[in-house]
Order: structure tokens, then C-alpha cells, then sequence
């Protein structure tokens, strides 16, 4: 009896192959991978995972990218599916505030960490309707995902956006190590815990536990930092992540200002430059400063400050221009250093002089400094008129060497592609 209904079957067996429905013998459109992924923050924690997404897209794979409901517009620009993940805030605002409370960069950096991973912590139930019939999961730098699709067992790969939070599994490890990891590892795993718990899982000793084993992504390029010996192979350095193809026409007021004098100063403070309320006497220290070093300047950000300002003829505010169109232009970057912004500088080959704000912009601000792309940092608690201006003396002084630093360097990341490897790995991963 068995083997007439398996011979029977082979045409239809037959049929599924080549990709024609048995039901209507018409060819059935492939079967599209779907990936989910998630992440929380400022557009700099938003922009890498857009880039990654089009990408993916392209390579014919169904894409959702959840986040915060304010970057919408944002993600649905680049035609990703988007879906809003926890409450309808202006989470670069938000961020100001716990700035604007905590002027110490650690506990600065705590705060929000905390704050948003409270918005993670209650999401997780729209995150886990979102995760439901997907092939694979992208867990952000924030775990968001990894969790939820623990619980339904859906494999993940992880993206790291800053090397320091990667384990040295690898290195030996003496008997204080082992204490002190081990306390810090607990406590860092304490809100993983509490999501865990919800789903029934067992909780974790340290949140390496949730780490994928396949694949971690690591967007920062080998000529920048030197992938750590005791690092596991699955953390892979993949160059950094940018639109190839992105166009940009400017206003009519921007391509005057460029065309009518000399190179400016791009002065893009990045969401460090949102206020909780107007910050007139820091936005008089730049201008005073580039006023005084002779510059031209383009202003990004201050928007509660800027309305009732009134700015130099040299100077002009741009609101919301790409860096890949902007940073093209100046002459050299006044910037926060944080991820996305510092790896512009780069990948656009412009100097900069670091103004860290927050503990992780300063390990990116020493990631400049270390290949002679910008000047010592400038940490904005040491800001002053006369710190800034002594800042843009020290980058004249040494431009042209910079210069050509930064163009080496853009030359080298381009060459690594680094978004289209981590679709190839992904890619790999899949098939495996």
C-alpha cells in the first residue's frame, strides 16, 4: 500500500521543486526569508539598522524593523516595514532631560540606559508578536529580540556597536577576574532576567548567556581597531555600515552658503545638541569660538536654542542634511562622537575634533585620536569658548596631515564593504 501512494505522490514532490503549485500548476512566487529586528535609542542607534535592513532587502530577504514610534518617517523613507515598539515619545528629548539632570558622563549613560531598557522591558510582548513567523531575529546592541525569540525558537545573530562590550571568552582569567566578572555579570544580567521570567525561562549568570553562538556582528572596520585575540570566532569585524547609493539635492540656502565662501566648519553635535530647554550660553561658546578662529560654520541641531538666535553671515543652521551629503562639504567636524557620526568622519574622509559627551562617545573619540583622523577630545564638561577655539587653532595647525589621513582611511573602509559582508554572513548563517 506504501509504495503506490509514494509513487503517486512524486509529481506533485516533482512539481514543489521546480516551484509550480500542484493546486493550479502556475509557478508560486519564492518563499521571501523574513528577518525581524529591533532597537532602541537615538537616530545613531537607529540609522546602522536601517542601512543593514536595505541591504538584506535587496538581497531578496522580508524585512521589519521595530523601534520607537517617533522614527517612523525615518525608517519607512528607506520603504522597510516598520513597526512602533513601546510608547509615542521624542526619545532624542527624553535623553536631553536625563542629560540636562546628570552632567557626570557615566552616571549620565546609566540613567539612560536604564530608562530605555524599562521601555524594553515593558515592549517585550509586542516584541514577541512581532518575532512570531520569522526565520531569524537580529538582536540589536540592546538585546532587544533575543529573549523573546529564545522562547520561540527562533534562531539570532547579534549586532555590537561598541568592542569593550564584547567577552574575552578566550583569555585566561585569574581567581579576582573570575570574582569580579562574575558580580558584574550578575548585575548586568538582572533585567534580561526579568523578561526571561515572563516566558519561563531559566535566567542567565551573565548576559553573554544570550549572546548568539552563530554570528556576531561587529560594524566597525579592521583599520580602525584590531580585532581582539580573545575574542570567540563568531565576533566578526565587518567594516562600517553606510548607504552607497545615497542622493541628496540640498535647499536652495544651503547651496548658496556653499557656493558663496570658503569651507565650513560642520558643527553637528548629534542628539547631545537636543536641549531640555534653550542653551544659549552653549551654542555662544561655538559660535564665538569659530567667529574668532576666522571660520565659516553650519550649525545641525539646537533647535530650542536657534529660533531666537541670531547668527553670524557667516554661519547658517541646516536642520536635518545627511552627514553622507554634508560632511562632504566642510572643511572639517565639530561632533559628539557617537557611533554613526564618528564612523561619517571616516567613511566620508573628513577630520573632526571629538566633543564626547557620555562614557562610550569617549572610546569612540579615542578611536580617532588613535589614527590621527581628529584632535585630542574635547569632553564637554571642559567646554569654554577659549578650550574651543584652542581646539580649532590645534586642527588648523595640523589639518593638512589629518586630511590626508582621513581620505586613507575612507579609501581602506570602502574597500571592505562592510554592509554587504554582513548580509553575506548572515546569509551564511541561514543556509547553515
Amino acid at each position: 500500500m506504501k509504495i503506490p501512494v509514494l509513487l503517486e505522490s512524486w509529481p506533485i514532490l516533482g512539481m514543489r521543486l521546480r516551484g509550480i503549485s500542484h493546486r493550479t500548476g502556475k509557478e508560486d512566487t519564492p518563499y521571501m526569508k523574513k528577518i525581524a529586528m529591533f532597537t532602541m535609542g537615538t537616530r545613531g542607534d537607529v540609522q546602522p539598522y536601517i542601512f543593514l535592513s536595505k541591504e538584506l532587502m535587496k538581497k531578496g530577504f522580508d524585512v521589519t524593523l521595530g523601534s520607537h514610534p517617533c522614527w517612523k518617517s525615518l525608517i519607512e523613507a528607506s520603504n522597510i516595514h516598520f513597526i512602533p515598539v513601546g510608547p509615542d515619545i521624542d526619545i532624542e528629548q527624553e535623553a536631553a532631560i536625563i542629560r540636562g539632570k546628570n552632567p557626570n558622563p557615566a552616571i549620565s549613560m546609566l540613567k539612560t540606559m536604564n530608562f530605555v531598557f524599562k521601555i524594553i522591558q515593558n515592549s517585550t510582548h509586542e516584541i514577541y508578536e512581532a518575532c512570531k513567523g520569522k526565520d531569524l531575529i537580529i538582536v540589536s546592541h540592546s538585546q532587544m529580540g533575543a529573549t523573546e525569540a529564545e522562547a520561540l525558537g527562533i534562531p539570532t545573530v547579534n549586532v555590537t556597536l561598541q568592542k569593550e562590550m564584547i567577552a574575552e571568552k578566550l583569555k585566561p582569567l585569574t581567581f579576582q577576574d573570575k570574582i569580579i566578572g562574575g558580580l558584574i555579570g550578575k548585575q548586568v544580567a538582572k533585567p534580561y532576567n526579568k523578561i526571561r521570567k515572563v516566558y519561563g525561562l531559566k535566567p542567565v549568570k551573565s548576559s553573554d548567556e544570550i549572546i548568539s553562538h552563530k554570528l556576531n556582528l561587529i560594524p566597525i572596520s579592521k583599520y580602525v581597531v584590531e580585532r581582539n585575540p580573545y575574542w570567540e570566532e563568531q565576533n566578526i569585524l565587518t567594516g562600517y555600515w553606510y548607504d552607497e547609493e545615497s542622493i541628496y539635492e540640498p535647499d536652495r540656502k544651503l547651496k548658496a552658503f556653499l557656493e558663496n565662501g570658503e569651507k565650513p566648519i560642520i558643527l553637528a553635535l548629534g542628539a547631545m545638541s537636543f536641549e531640555d530647554q534653550s542653551e544659549k550660553e552653549k551654542l555662544d561658546m561655538f559660535v564665538h569660538a569659530i567667529n574668532k578662529a576666522g571660520c565659516r560654520a553650519i550649525i545641525q541641531g539646537f533647535q530650542k536654542t536657534l529660533p531666537d538666535y541670531k547668527l553670524p553671515d557667516t554661519m547658517m543652521a541646516c536642520g536635518s542634511v545627511p552627514h553622507s551629503y554634508l560632511f562632504q562639504q566642510g572643511l572639517f567636524v565639530i561632533h559628539h562622537c557617537g557611533f554613526g557620526t564618528s564612523a561619517a568622519t571616516m567613511i566620508y574622509g573628513i577630520p573632526s575634533i571629538p566633543v564626547p559627551h557620555i562614557l562610550d562617545q569617549m572610546g569612540f573619540a579615542k578611536q580617532l585620536s588613535d589614527i590621527n583622523v581628529a584632535t585630542k577630545p574635547l569632553p564637554s564638561k571642559d567646554l569654554s569658548e577659549q578650550s574651543i577655539y584652542e581646539a580649532i587653532m590645534e586642527m588648523k595647525s595640523s589639518y593638512d596631515e589629518k586630511k590626508k589621513n582621513a581620505e586613507t582611511i575612507s579609501d581602506k573602509i570602502k574597500s571592505e564593504g562592510g554592509v554587504k559582508e554582513a548580509v553575506r554572513l548572515i546569509e551564511k548563517v541561514m543556509q547553515e
